[in-house]
């Protein structure tokens, strides 16, 4: 059960109208903004925020910008957004073979040098303590220009926001997000758990 029940998508026009971004990226309108619109600003604020993180201006793909919120979810532990980084992931095209093997992003031959750099710029920016060190520094300057390791920050950062609202909120997980968790996290221990 939900710490505070979302409303409506209904509820407010303007909420509803920004929403359909999310239409696009997961097929729905995620539960954690039905709660956020109870302070509409909030939801706004939100919204329009995703809608600046998760617009490509690089190299950086739709795909890899939800593998990295995967990534950095499951660093988190939050298993309502590592359901939806998964589903959107497929959705925006992420190949079949790196959605089946993200935890084997390290070693899979479907994952490029310049992916396992922001990947493990996901991983490490994502734990407490923070562990980006000049290693992990060296290695995403080798592949990626300032702009692509902002966007790619900026996507950790929004998960972040995102894997404290859901995982204290204990959001309820939609049907169309459970189905893309058994699909190809489950084998690696995702369960909706607390999200029911």
């Amino acid at each position: 059960m939900p710490l505070v029940k979302p409303l409506s998508p209904d509820a407010n026009e303007e909420v509803k109208e920004l929403a359909k971004f999310f239409n696009e990226t997961l097929g729905f309108c995620p539960n954690s903004v039905l709660t956020m619109q109870i302070r509409p600003e909030i939801a706004r604020s939100f919204i329009n925020l995703n809608k600046a993180v998760m617009e490509n201006h690089g190299r950086v793909s739709s795909a890899l910008k939800r593998l990295i919120a995967y990534i950095s979810s499951n660093a988190s532990g939050c298993r309502y957004c590592q359901a939806h980084a998964i589903r959107a992931a497929e959705r925006y095209g992420a190949d079949q073979e790196q959605l089946n093997h993200v935890w084997e992003y390290k070693i899979h031959s479907s994952f490029s040098k310049a992916e396992r750099a922001a990947l493990d710029f996901a991983l490490a920016a994502s734990v407490i303590p923070n562990n980006v060190n000049m290693n992990i520094q060296k290695e995403l300057h080798k592949y990626w220009d300032d702009g692509e390791i902002v966007e790619m920050l900026g996507v950790i950062s929004l998960f972040g926001y995102l894997n404290r609202w859901n995982d204290s909120m204990g959001t309820t997980l939609e049907g169309g997000a459970i189905e893309s968790g058994k699909k190809y996290i489950s084998k690696n221990g995702w369960e909706v758990g607390k999200h029911q």
